[in-house]
């Protein structure tokens, strides 16, 4: 899976809030669940990516280490995504 920014992927802006990122996760939860789209392989690596983006950028100090670093700020320090879901 390509590296897209979290903030694309969750279609919110730099500065959204807690609530705007739960909301962006939440819809796109619904709509791409693995439950809701079986077989999907799409649907499901969507659904990887919403999870993974919402996990990096609710958490506020992975979050000021991907807006200084990017993912490869993430790299090293103990997150590297969600393979094998």
């Amino acid at each position: 899976m390509s590296q897209r920014d979290y903030y694309q992927v969750l279609s919110v802006s730099k500065d959204a809030t807690e609530s705007e990122l739960k909301k962006a996760y939440r819809q796109l939860a619904m709509k791409y669940h693995p439950d809701k789209n079986p077989g999907d392989h799409t649907a499901e690596e969507k659904f990887k990516e919403a999870a993974e983006a919402y996990e990096v950028l609710k958490d506020p100090e992975k979050r000021q280490i991907y807006n200084q670093f990017g993912h490869e700020g993430l790299k090293g320090r103990g997150f590297n995504g969600f393979h094998g879901f």
